[in-house]
């Protein structure tokens, strides 16, 4: 569980506004899944890398090559929760480009597929985002 823990400290160093220490943690988490093939955060990884990136002021084109990166790893693992995130950070990212219509269909069609669960964070925040974009 390396990859996972490395991965929070990405995130704390992020929340302190500490991006390029966060990239580094990713870089790390990254490695210890290639070495050890704790493929289960892979997508989040990916989609963490794309937020680190645009908050450092990165290409849309290529944040938004993460968040696509991390949508195809989450569905090629079966693994929706973590095809949400990354669909909600493209989403937001669309949002702030002026395309709300790309926004919107990106985040409903994965969150569509949920049936049940939808008390937890990530449901909740999908769902805020989608019915501000729907606005």
């Amino acid at each position: 569980y390396r990859t996972y823990f490395t991965c929070l400290l990405a995130e704390a160093h992020a929340y302190a506004g500490q991006y390029d220490k966060a990239l580094a943690n990713l870089d790390i988490s990254m490695d210890y899944y290639q070495r050890n093939g704790e493929r289960f955060w892979h997508a989040e990884l990916v989609r963490l890398r794309g937020e680190y990136r645009l908050a450092l002021g990165a290409p849309p084109d290529e944040v938004t090559a993460c968040y696509q990166e991390a949508m195809m790893i989450a569905q090629g693992q079966q693994a929706k929760s973590l095809e949400l995130r990354a669909a909600m950070s493209l989403a937001r990212l669309y949002q702030q480009q002026g395309d709300r219509d790309a926004a919107y269909t990106t985040l409903s069609n994965v969150y569509s597929w949920f049936t049940e669960g939808f008390k937890t964070a990530d449901l909740r925040e999908a769902k805020a985002l989608l019915a501000e974009l729907a606005a």
